[in-house]
């Protein structure tokens, strides 16, 4: 990969409105507006807010062939969906590792756009080939309870696609792909949209009242809503099965990099296992610190911090199997108790 730090057609944009930026996966992208972080993971949960998503991947997949070579090297099963929808898929390498996870928006009969991690596209462009369409649309996540008035507003929409589905609209002329997608645990759908109206478009909802987000809200609330991020719950060393991701796996569908692996895996048994874990008080986690159950190191927070809405510390963690449920970490000469919580570690209605 290049050494240049790319950028996205809103770039500009984020820099007018008081964005901080930050480095992400190649690209120069906004980790906060001057509301905050916290006003921007409150205004998600409570209204809405919209995210530049475009540093992400798209791999556009056609022809008569797209269906099979996609079916031949992801793990979910694309025969269960059709065109109109989504799918969240891994791709593995052959001992299992998950290489990346990726979303799919299955168009029409023969036509694909496949959205990997953004450091990830040359890697799912080696294995399912496409034209790398990225640097040509842009990606808006709106998400929140009441984002789709904002966006039926905008687009004049009667009606949003329901949670996976996928549907044509425009903005001013221009052709706009709406999904029912987001990376939230919430309510909101993403959109893709030509360059040229990505700046129009997203200072008109912001002029409406949506709050602009960054990568740093962006974080807080997929931990709040337990989803896996590529390089913590997934990645080198670590299995759909080892993330508790069974359901991404089919494995009746037939032939796919490291199937074999995982039903070995299966067979002896899968750990570590992820796990949620809270410090019961307003001490955040932290990614990377070791967890301990007495003298005995069993495993290691994957994702750490604070949850605005729990207003305590929270955590997804890769635990030994059968650890007990008495855990701690360990902070300079003193320990800090942990809690075993169930995640998503709030309940909200997708």
């Amino acid at each position: 990969m290049s050494g240049v730090i790319k950028t996205t057609a809103l770039h500009a944009t984020h820099l007018g409105l008081g964005a901080k930026m930050t480095e992400f996966g190649g690209y120069e992208m906004p980790l906060a507006y001057p509301a905050g972080t916290v006003a921007e993971h409150l205004a998600v949960r409570e209204d809405a807010g919209v995210f530049d998503v475009s540093h992400l991947g798209s791999v556009e997949v056609v022809g008569a062939d797209a269906f099979a070579r996609l079916q031949a090297v992801l793990t979910n099963d694309l025969s269960r969906i059709g065109p109109g929808r989504a799918q969240y898929t891994h791709l593995l390498d052959d001992s299992g590792s998950v290489l990346d996870d990726i979303i799919v928006w299955w168009l029409d009969s023969n036509r694909f756009h496949v959205m990997p991690n953004a450091a990830n596209t040359e890697n799912v462009l080696a294995s399912i080939g496409g034209d790398d369409i990225t640097q040509a649309r842009t990606i808006l996540a709106v998400q929140g309870p009441l984002s789709g008035g904002y966006v039926r507003e905008l687009l004049a929409m009667d009606e949003l696609p329901a949670k996976n589905r996928i549907v044509s609209a425009t903005y001013h002329g221009a052709p706009v792909l709406v999904s029912g997608t987001g990376y939230t645990g919430g309510d909101g759908v993403e959109l893709s949209l030509p360059n040229a109206v990505a700046q129009e478009c997203f200072l008109a909802l912001v002029e409406a009242g949506v709050q602009p987000c960054g990568l740093g809200s962006r974080d807080t609330l997929r931990l709040e809503a337990g989803l896996p991020l590529h390089g913590h719950e997934l990645g080198g060393g670590l299995t759909p099965l080892n993330a508790r991701l069974d359901w991404v796996v089919k494995f009746d569908k037939g032939e796919f990099p490291g199937k074999a692996a995982l039903i070995d895996q299966r067979s002896r048994g899968v750990s570590p296992l992820l796990a949620g874990l809270s410090s019961g008080s307003r001490a955040p986690l932290r990614t990377g610190e070791r967890v301990y159950a007495g003298d005995a190191e069993v495993g290691w927070i994957s994702s750490g911090g604070f949850s605005p809405l729990r207003k305590e510390g929270i955590g997804l963690a890769f635990l030994d199997a059968g650890s007990p449920d008495a855990l701690h970490l360990r902070r300079g000469s003193s320990t800090m108790p942990l809690i075993r919580c169930p995640y998503p570690f709030v309940h909200l209605h997708p």
